[in-house]
């Protein structure tokens, strides 16, 4: 009973003063209101409690951290098992860097609305949503290996149905008395296949991830900067982003795990498999990877369920140790008689948006800083994608390899670099001027390093009838010579690509055209013999038997050599590129006004996605096609996913579009500081670190007043200008 409280603790007061007794009676009669006072100000009381250690900005950032930890991981394990994707389902590069667009299409559906209303909303809640979303797209993109059959790599021999024949075979007559009867079993068989159309699951899957992903950076990013204090926000940005170079780290680490795993391990003999991790047909656990990113994702999802809509700066809860009594009471007077808040109409939403988007826009440098970073990205986004193919391609190395070697070597440099942008920014107290110059240098020192890269490449791997002739001398490029007298005897199959390596140092595309007529030993273990094509190359010292092993020959020693000066430029390149990455993200925030933030990160990544994240690992896919010398199979008999590429036209198509791409970058970043030092030099500057804005102390009242004029405006934005 309220009422009946408060008149025991008005008693309770007259055993200290006397002369309060004998106003009991009529303190009684005014006691209803300001009984009312002071339960309305009691009901406040517990908000302090949810700012506490436990649900305020600490436990916030370590849950923001752990989700941009979980969405990376997921992110980096769809790049690791590109190569696996492309192969499972025969697919060309263009069509997988189309499937690994789809991310980015979902983040296009939703960006724009998630930006805007959601800073409106319960910010941890809506994140929430996202990271369970994020977790059933996972899940989807893992689905159709459980739906599909085990894989049938393409092979010449694989007509053999007992596996554990260790006799001689002839890969000669193999061919001639199988051939035709396998052509119409696959053919019979290749239209009940269902693992066609397959691969719409995992579109389907990532793009649903995509739109699971959207709210976490700009909803979470705004979040802090609301809430943090101002000179902490860059150092909690480096803190997140440093964190979240963890997830590809784990994630390639992950992915190299997956890759060394047959992709139906568990269920086939491994025995009778006759290929190897470094063989070209080779398929690992991919969906494991994404079981695990699911996993993740949804336990990143709990802690949001937990948090409170909105907390306080720690200036405003100083200040609420002294004032905050008075405050709750004059707040509770005007709550007593509160008047209901009309509707908003969905036409004044949306003319508020287009206002607000028309003031984003019209802002030169934030634009000019569009411009600049869609250039970077798209170039980033298509190196990345194809990294893991790349070093395979150029320098022999396996899928599970190339993983591991990024996730050890590349990624750590680039989560310190940021790490350390972060601590630079905040030492040297940099302005938006020094911030500019400091994040434009390291990433032309970057650019110039990976411009080194053009020169540490490999040669073509020595296949005979491709890269060079049976006598081992170099061919013209795209010349069909894969047929050679010494095979004559043989009807081999000229699509079919089952490598075998000779004793003279040739690859063969298949123990047939390497005119092979016996082979003894089981799966990986299998070597051919009497091969007549060996003899075309042989010279007179060579005292070789003729006979030839299952895969490619290795590359040559100096080969690894330059592959290791390519491994340290890499990571020159990403330490200095990732140096400038937090001043540069820092610079975005401070070129619009402050609540226009959550818009501008929102438009900033709904442009990136839009136009570098989708585009860009689809033609960087098609021109890689085009360098393709050997394309393998289906079982149908159609194009399946490319086995051999031209190294030296792979490697100018690959860093010759990247150099492109970020050159013309640099000269709109040098407009982009000419518009930067033409608007602050002449004013009063303070560190961004110290309101975030070099003329934050002219510009203070306008903004207030600006958001006063703003009906898009959140609350907690106009108290903070109090």
């Amino acid at each position: 009973m309220p009422f009946i409280f408060k008149d025991h603790s008005v008693k309770k007061s007259t055993m200290t003063v006397e002369t309060e007794s004998s106003n009991v009676e009529d303190s009684n009669q005014e006691a209803e209101p300001a009984q009312l006072l002071d339960d309305e100000a009691n009901k406040n009381l517990p908000v302090k409690k949810k700012t506490s250690c436990c649900t305020g900005l600490k436990a916030f950032l370590a849950a923001l951290s752990f989700s941009y930890l979980s969405k990376t991981l997921s992110g980096t394990i769809m790049k690791s098992s590109i190569t696996q994707i492309e192969r499972r389902f025969d697919l060309t590069s263009s069509t997988v860097g189309f499937i690994d667009g789809s991310f980015e299409m979902g983040n296009l559906l939703v960006i724009a609305f998630v930006s805007y209303f959601g800073a409106k909303l319960h910010r941890p809640k809506v994140i929430a949503i996202g990271c369970f979303t994020m977790a059933l797209g996972s899940l989807l993109t893992a689905m159709p290996h459980f739906f599909m059959g085990y894989y049938k790599y393409e092979t010449a021999s694989h007509t053999a149905p007992s596996a554990n024949l260790t006799s001689s075979i002839n890969p000669c007559s193999l061919h001639q008395g199988l051939n035709k009867t396998l052509l119409e079993v696959s053919q019979s068989g290749c239209e009940k296949e269902p693992s066609s159309y397959m691969w719409i699951y995992i579109f389907l899957g990532n793009m649903l991830r995509g739109i699971g992903e959207t709210p976490i950076a700009p909803l979470g990013i705004s979040y802090l900067d609301d809430f943090a204090k101002e000179e902490d926000v860059p150092v909690y940005v480096a803190c997140l982003h440093t964190i979240a170079m963890l997830g590809p780290m784990f994630g390639f680490l992950l992915g190299s795990l997956c890759a060394k795993l047959y992709v139906d391990i568990g269920f086939v003999d491994l025995g009778s498999i006759t290929i190897t991790p470094q063989d070209s047909r080779w398929v690992g656990a991919w969906w494991l990877g994404f079981l695990i990113g699911g996993v993740t994702s949804f336990l990143a999802a709990i802690p949001f369920c937990f948090l409170p809509k909105s907390l306080k700066k720690l200036e405003e809860a100083n200040n609420d140790k002294s004032h905050g009594l008075l405050e709750n009471m004059g707040a509770t007077r005007k709550k007593l008689t509160p008047a209901k808040p009309k509707p908003r109409k969905w036409s004044v939403i949306l003319k508020d948006f287009y206002t607000s988007l028309k003031k984003v826009l019209s802002n030169r440098m934030y634009f000019t800083f569009l411009c600049c970073s869609l250039l970077q990205f798209s170039s980033f986004i298509g190196f990345l994608t194809y990294k893991p193919k790349y070093m395979e391609q150029q320098y022999g190395q396996s899928t599970s390899k190339s993983n591991f070697l990024i996730g050890l070597t590349s990624l750590p440099p680039v989560g310190v670099g940021i790490f350390l942008g972060g601590l630079i920014m905040k030492k040297y107290k940099m302005g938006i001027i020094g911030a500019t110059k400091f994040a434009f240098t390291m990433s032309f020192l970057a650019y110039v390093f990976s411009l080194l890269q053009f020169f540490v490449g490999c040669e073509n791997h020595v296949v005979a009838g491709i890269t060079v002739s049976y006598e081992g001398k170099p061919i013209p490029y795209h010349e069909n010579a894969i047929f050679s007298e010494c095979h004559s005897n043989c009807k081999c199959a000229s699509n079919v690509w089952d490598p075998v390596c000779g004793d003279n140092g040739l690859t063969y595309v298949s123990a047939c055209l390497a005119g092979c007529t016996t082979s003894v030993g089981h799966g990986k273990n299998t070597v051919f013999h009497n091969c007549s094509c060996l003899v075309m190359n042989s010279s007179s010292s060579w005292t070789g038997n003729n006979s030839a092993t299952l895969g490619q020959c290795p590359k040559s020693e100096d080969c690894s050599m330059r592959f290791i000066y390519y491994t340290v430029i890499q990571v020159m390149s990403g330490f200095c590129y990732a140096l400038g990455g937090t001043p540069a993200y820092m610079i975005m925030f401070r070129c619009v006004q402050p609540e226009l933030k959550s818009l501008a990160v929102g438009l900033y990544t709904l442009v990136m996605r839009m136009l570098a994240g989708i585009p860009a690992p689809v033609y960087f896919g098609a021109l890689i096609d085009k360098t393709c010398l050997k394309w393998g199979s289906t079982s149908c008999g159609e194009r399946g996913a490319c086995r051999l590429y031209d190294s030296n036209a792979y490697r100018y198509v690959y860093f010759g579009l990247s150099a492109v791409l970020r050159g013309p970058s640099y000269l709109i970043a040098i407009l982009f500081f000419i518009l930067v030092k033409k608007h602050f030099q002449n004013k009063n500057s303070r560190p961004i670190e110290n309101g975030g804005r070099e003329d934050a102390p002219m510009n203070k009242e306008d903004n207030c007043k600006s958001k006063e004029r703003l009906p898009g405006s959140s609350d907690t934005e106009n108290e903070s200008c109090i």
